[in-house]
């Protein structure tokens, strides 16, 4: 049975930083995309990063370029979200996706999500 299980969420100032991880156990990805995206109050889930496996290719959306970078440990099984210069419109419930064929920002295309973490920015 494949779980994930996310950590590391929490409250934090505007400005500053949280580590989120993404433990995978049941199977391993190694051909396969895994993606973080996070779903604030009232609004629609929304892509924030992802990453291959195989090769470490990444992409981010718009909105965190140049602040989040995502990266895996293949050994730990584990995704990493490394979030910086955080921003209260950053508060959301953030969630660990895994097992895409490629890189995509459409959650349909996920086929294992885990049971999210809060993330808060207070200004």
């Amino acid at each position: 049975q494949v779980q994930l299980v996310e950590s590391g969420g929490g409250l934090v100032q505007a400005g500053g930083s949280l580590r989120l991880s993404c433990a995978a156990s049941g199977r391993t990805f190694s051909n396969y995309a895994m993606g973080w995206f996070r779903q604030a109050p009232g609004k629609e889930r929304e892509f924030v990063a992802a990453i291959r496996w195989s090769g470490g290719s990444t992409s981010y959306a718009d909105s965190v370029k140049g602040r989040f970078t995502i990266s895996r440990d293949n050994a730990k099984n584990t995704v990493y979200l490394q979030m910086n210069s955080l921003k209260p419109e950053d508060t959301a419930v953030y969630y660990c996706a895994a097992d895409a064929v490629l890189i995509t920002t459409r959650p349909g295309a996920y086929r294992y999500w885990g049971q999210g973490t809060q993330v808060t920015v207070s200004s």
